[in-house]
């Protein structure tokens, strides 16, 4: 199969070309899909992209007109896919159902712990060559409330840990989870009010978009430490330094911003025009931002990889199964 693979990354590489193994003709770039970049895919039967391609309506409609046939995205999440304008348009879509949730829980963590124990201020300091202890006072982990919000693998994954360190978990998801004995599953707005931390695992949909806003905020206790690694848009940014300078939100720690997606496409931000609202947030010294890394271990890699070349063997074996092409 002919595809184009576009936002590849340099850590990407090696691992589509393993996974690859020449089956497919498959060509790499560093462009983001755009509607200028359409014509890169010419002559291709399937496109791979990543979380920061938009994949909208216009640009699924010029890939159609140039005979692309799949869109296959290399995450797990698929907001930045207009999936109706995709079948409009008779372009199957795939994802990868998922990889490492390990990976992605165990950054939630060490948002927790690097925030709690002050880690980038202390290490700052040392560098300085400033080793004093003022301002550097944590809390212990054992016997604190976590509320996970959304239970699927990588929430499971994240309540585990918390367990492990001695955390009271709390959990809640739109739909009842079974056989969670470690979890005790609240209503929303209870796990709002008693967590200590609150960490944010379920994907972007129209009803979980904002879902952290000024109301749900003001439900929080005083000081609670608030972790996403999942998609930014689940908190309503704009509510957060109000929340911070009143010390409603004592910790924030967010691997995902809600309005990213210009600012990781970019690899050369020497003259990009800074972001007003991240910038501010980047004041503050209770706030540690990480560029969309959660996922970025060796172990998800090779998942990602492995499954979005099935992807294309899978419809491969169709179109060769199909009697007519």
């Amino acid at each position: 199969m002919k595809v184009v693979a576009y936002s590849v990354k340099t850590f990407e590489k090696k691992f589509l070309a393993m996974a690859n193994q020449k089956k497919h003709d498959i060509t790499l770039i560093s462009n983001a899909l755009s509607l200028t970049t359409c014509r890169f895919a010419e002559g291709k039967e399937a496109v791979l992209v990543s979380t920061n391609d938009e994949v909208s309506a216009p640009i699924i409609d010029k890939l159609a007109e140039i005979g692309i046939k799949y869109i296959a995205t290399r995450s797990t999440g698929t907001d930045h896919i207009d999936k109706e304008a995709a079948a409009l348009r008779g372009i199957k879509l795939a994802s990868v159902p998922a990889y490492s949730p390990a990976s992605i829980a165990e950054l939630a963590v060490a948002l927790a712990m690097a925030l709690n124990r002050h880690l980038i201020q202390a290490d700052a300091d040392s560098h300085h060559y400033n080793f004093k202890l003022d301002g550097l006072t944590g809390f212990t982990f054992s016997g604190k409330t976590v509320g996970i919000v959304g239970l699927g693998n990588t929430g499971k994954a994240a309540a585990a840990i918390f367990k492990g360190l001695g955390c009271y978990v709390l959990g809640f998801d739109i739909i009842k989870q079974d056989g969670l004995e470690n979890i005790e599953q609240v209503s929303l707005n209870d796990l709002l009010a008693q967590s200590d931390v609150i960490s944010l695992h379920l994907p972007l949909t129209p009803q979980s978009k904002h879902m952290i806003n000024v109301s749900s905020i003001a439900l929080m206790k005083d000081g609670v430490m608030l972790i996403n690694t999942s998609r930014g848009a689940l908190i309503n940014t704009e509510d957060l330094p109000d929340a911070l300078d009143r010390g409603k939100i004592g910790y924030l720690g967010i691997d995902v911003y809600e309005y990213e997606k210009p600012i990781l496409s970019e690899d050369d931000h020497s003259n990009q025009i800074k972001d007003p609202l991240l910038i501010k947030l980047l004041t503050y010294p209770n706030v540690i931002v990480t560029p969309h890394q959660a996922f970025l271990t060796i172990e998800a890699l090779q998942q990602i990889a492995q499954s979005t070349i099935e992807n294309l063997g899978n419809w491969e074996s169709s179109l060769k199964s199909s009697p007519i092409h």
